[in-house]
């Protein structure tokens, strides 16, 4: 929980600087606070510079309380997402989405709305890395501000569904098991990863979940309201 809390400040010191920037200069922004912090991380003596530490809780948790924090996060994390998107806020970020400047005009306050999800996604964040690290027991400025966690979670929602509620959670349980099954050939395992992505989008443009909602006219979790 502190680790969302951490999250949500640093989200919001972020959010002065970023929300300035539109479109891929928003993405590069957020990539050069990543690139930042890791350089801090690697120069500061009390987290042993770039060679990481160890993580001691005082009383470490089982593996059945990190089994069941995992699942109340990410079956929160899903619950949390339909609200949204079945809210105001979730109105005003799916206008944004097709046209932000139509959207201001109608009345819908941007920096609010976007600021709101940016929190939001941190603190889920910051509390989903939390239990991570516990069970991982170990951390590495390198690898914790690597960029193959923007790959892993592009992968998760391309090739579930972007737009799509069930779209990443499909996602995740093939990436999941596409990663383990790949272990042994790390060396080939991003290639592989990157063929299957290519194979989906050129197959269904929209994603697993996008592409069968749009062939079958149906939604398990609509984010639509009646």
């Amino acid at each position: 929980m502190l680790g969302g809390v951490l999250s949500v400040i640093l989200a919001l010191f972020m959010s002065l600087f970023i929300f300035r920037m539109r479109g891929v200069y928003f993405g590069i922004g957020t990539w050069i606070f990543a690139e930042t912090l890791l350089l801090w991380f690697s120069n500061w003596k009390y987290v042993k510079y770039g060679v990481g530490l160890f993580i001691r809780p005082p009383t470490p948790p089982s593996m059945n309380e990190i089994y069941y924090a995992s699942v109340i996060v990410g079956v929160g994390s899903v619950a949390l997402v339909y609200g949204i998107l079945r809210s105001r806020l979730g109105l005003a970020l799916m206008a944004m989405r097709d046209d932000d400047e139509v959207s201001e005009t109608m009345g819908v306050e941007v920096f609010r709305s976007k600021l709101y999800c940016f929190l939001i996604a941190a603190f889920v964040t910051g509390v989903a890395a939390g239990v991570i690290y516990i069970f991982q027991v170990f951390i590495q400025p390198y690898k914790a501000f690597a960029i193959d966690w923007t790959v892993k979670l592009v992968f998760i929602v391309i090739i579930g569904g972007i737009g799509t509620i069930e779209g990443p959670i499909l996602g995740a349980f093939i990436y999941v098991l596409l990663s383990q099954s790949l272990a042994e050939y790390f060396q080939v395992s991003m290639l592989i990863l990157g063929v299957v992505a290519i194979v989906v989008i050129l197959a269904a443009p929209k994603g697993i979940m996008g592409s069968l909602q749009e062939w079958l006219g149906f939604e398990i979790l609509s984010p639509r309201r009646k």
